[in-house]
């Protein structure tokens, strides 16, 4: 037999016979000790560490009672009981004395949701434009310094047809005893001396070639007043224009030539004849005049007697309301007074008291942004010309406004009636100033923030050194004093012939 061979019977050669199995035992399960703790098969098991069959007690178990926490709340009769929670979100329901409306769902258009968008929006691009228009990102050609959108609109001069003045090498002559150095009188006008601002006023006759009226409308702003200087037309200024009579109403179309533009001329005659420093000019002309009385409504006016300018052009005694034509007629008549021109300009004193009345009507019962838009339709209409910026003149008309009528006076340049004798050999019968009276009146009106005026100081011709008479040497009246005045007198040989008594 091989060796790896096994003999099936447990022998073999090499090998020893196997140990026989051992024998079992049947075990006597109530006799037998491991066994012996084991309940019966029949009977409960309990385990090795059952819990007694008694109620369990732990060791901190609360005594017996109702259990009351440390931080409980109070019971329920000693508190309010809070309403029922209704969501995180939900108003509590209870009654604070408010009516409060039960949210309810938009559904559709909503005609004031879509107003409320949309003054948001509109008062949103508002404030984007009022932001970019005040940004100084804009040159002034006159300064050459930057400047805003909004500046350069207030300070346009639209209306400056005529061109605008010279303002370099005028004498002011400020006087510092009266004048401080910081004064300001609030109104920041583009002015030559602080606190006052004066206007050259030029009416045209229907030709606009000769200036038939000529003003000097000062606004004393540091005394708040008003004053007036007229200049009769037939002035005679002979070192101003070429004209033959040389009279002041020529300067403007016959004045120096070399001088740019026209109104310069005037300007420069005034500052050194009279010694007022010029701001700004406005010009019209006599037909435009209708047209500016027809906008404001009429310039109300009492006439003692009635006004023949042609024979077809009449305007009655009594209380009136001048038309624009009517004004026209008023302010040009001169053929019935005693005084010729002179009498004229005493009757145009008494149209622009009522024209100031009117302005002060304007204000209080229209208001001012009413004269406001009056002022732009005139600049619109192209009615007058002026280097006035639209933000000056309503300064300067607010100014106005606040005046009483006792505060606004009307001078007239003091002289007579002369002969003037022309180069080209005729007469001509002119206004001579006289120039002491004039300089008395130019220092006590018309120069209170500057120097006395002397003799030196003006370029003045008289052609009369022996006065003949003073009549006109002190004609200033108030706007007060106009309500009542009577109109100038009358030449009874200068009646119109075909005119009933």
């Amino acid at each position: 037999m091989d060796n790896n061979e096994v003999n099936l019977n447990g022998t073999g050669e090499g090998m020893s016979a196997p140990k026989p199995l051992r024998k079992l035992v049947k075990v006597n399960r109530q006799n037998s000790e491991p066994f012996s703790n084991y309940p019966p098969v029949n009977e409960e098991y309990h385990g090795r560490y059952e819990a007694s069959p008694e109620e369990y007690h732990g060791l901190h178990e609360a005594p017996e009672g109702e259990y009351h926490g440390k931080h409980e709340a109070p019971p329920s009769n000693l508190r309010p009981v809070p309403p029922p929670y209704k969501g995180r979100y939900e108003a509590d329901d209870y009654d604070d004395g408010y009516e409060y409306e039960e949210p309810q769902h938009r559904r559709g258009f909503s005609f004031k949701d879509f107003i409320i968008k949309t003054v948001s929006i509109v008062t949103s691009i508002a404030l984007i434009l009022v932001l970019v228009l005040n940004v100084p990102i804009f040159v002034d050609k006159k300064t050459g310094s930057n400047a805003s959108l909004i500046y350069l609109i207030k300070h346009a001069q639209p209306m400056a047809k005529e061109g605008t003045i010279n303002k370099e090498n005028v004498k002011v002559d400020i006087d510092t005893e009266k004048v401080a150095e910081d004064f300001n009188d609030g109104l920041d006008l583009p002015q030559l001396v602080e606190g006052q601002f004066s206007i050259l006023f030029l009416g045209f006759d229907e030709d606009e070639f000769n200036s038939d009226v000529m003003w000097i409308v000062q606004f004393d702003i540091g005394n708040g007043e008003m004053n007036i200087l007229q200049i009769p037309r037939d002035c005679c200024l002979p070192d101003y224009t070429s004209s033959p009579s040389r009279k002041f109403n020529s300067v403007y179309s016959m004045g120096d030539y070399n001088i740019e533009p026209p109104i310069q001329r005037v300007v420069n005659a005034v500052q050194e004849n009279f010694g007022i420093p010029i701001d700004a000019y406005i010009t019209t002309a006599c037909f435009d005049i209708v047209r500016m009385v027809d906008i404001v409504g009429g310039i109300p006016i009492h006439l003692d007697n009635e006004i023949i300018y042609e024979s077809d052009k009449i305007i009655p005694a009594g209380d009136v309301t001048l038309t624009g034509e009517q004004a026209e007629w008023f302010i040009r008549f001169r053929t019935e007074w005693l005084q010729g021109d002179i009498g004229r300009m005493q009757n145009q004193r008494r149209f622009m008291s009522a024209a100031m009345m009117k302005l002060f009507d304007i204000v209080e019962n229209e208001g001012r942004l009413k004269l406001y838009s009056y002022i732009k339709q005139i600049k619109d209409e192209d009615l007058i010309y002026t280097d006035l910026s639209i933000d000056d003149m309503s300064k300067i008309a607010d100014f106005a406004s606040t005046l009483d009528m006792d505060d606004v006076r009307v001078n007239m340049v003091p002289g007579e009636d002369a002969t003037f004798y022309g180069e080209d050999g005729k007469e001509y019968a002119v206004f001579s100033v006289h120039k002491a009276e004039t300089i008395a009146l130019l220092n006590k009106y018309y120069r209170p923030y500057q120097t006395a005026m002397t003799p030196y100081d003006t370029t003045i011709v008289e052609l009369v050194l022996d006065h003949q008479y003073d009549v006109y040497d002190d004609t200033g009246m108030t706007f007060e004093e106009l309500e009542t005045a009577t109109e100038p007198l009358r030449d009874p040989d200068k009646k119109p012939w075909w005119k009933e008594d």
